[in-house]
C-alpha cells in the first residue's frame, strides 16, 4: 500500500515538473516573430534579396528585415549595433588606427576596407568615419595622479 502510494506520488510529482517546464517554454516563445534558424524557403542565399533591417525601437537594436525569395516574403530577426553606423550595417570592414586630433574640426578619423557583404548589401569598398575627440587626457600605465 505505501509503495503503491509513493509511486503514485512519485508519477504525479513527475507529470507536474514537465507541464511547468512545457508551460515556461510556450511563454518564452515570442508570437508572431519567426524562428531565426527556420529557413526562408528551399531558396539558397543567392537566390534571397534581403531588405534593409529596421530596428523595432529608435534607430539601433533588435529590429526585422525582408527576405524575399521567389513569390514569398519573410520577416527575419536582425539587429543594428547602437555603436556603429546605420548606413553601413551590413558591410563589415577592417578599420586602421583613428588618426590623431583634427585641432581644426575637434574630430579624428579612421578609414575601412571591406572584409565582407552581408545578405547581399550593397558596399563601398573603403569608408571613412570619424568622431569627435576625446575631452579627456589619457594618462599611462605607471602615471600617478598628483594631488
Amino acid at each position: 500500500m505505501m509503495r503503491s502510494l509513493l509511486s503514485v506520488t512519485l508519477l504525479l510529482v513527475l507529470v507536474l515538473v514537465l507541464t511547468a517546464e512545457a508551460n515556461k517554454r510556450s511563454k518564452n516563445h515570442r508570437g508572431g516573430k519567426h524562428d531565426k534558424s527556420r529557413p526562408i524557403s528551399e531558396c539558397s542565399p543567392a537566390e534571397t534579396k534581403y531588405g534593409k533591417c529596421v530596428p523595432d525601437h529608435g534607430d539601433c537594436g533588435d529590429g526585422l528585415r525582408e527576405a524575399t525569395c521567389k513569390d514569398r516574403t519573410d520577416k527575419i530577426h536582425c539587429k543594428i549595433p547602437c555603436n556603429w553606423k546605420k548606413d553601413i550595417s551590413d558591410c563589415k570592414y577592417k578599420f586602421g588606427s583613428w588618426s590623431s586630433c583634427d585641432a581644426a574640426t575637434n574630430t579624428k578619423t579612421r578609414s575601412g576596407t571591406l572584409k565582407r557583404a552581408l545578405f547581399n548589401a550593397e558596399c563601398q569598398t573603403t569608408v571613412k568615419v570619424s568622431k569627435p575627440c576625446s575631452s579627456k587626457v589619457k594618462k599611462t600605465r605607471g602615471e600617478k595622479k598628483s594631488n
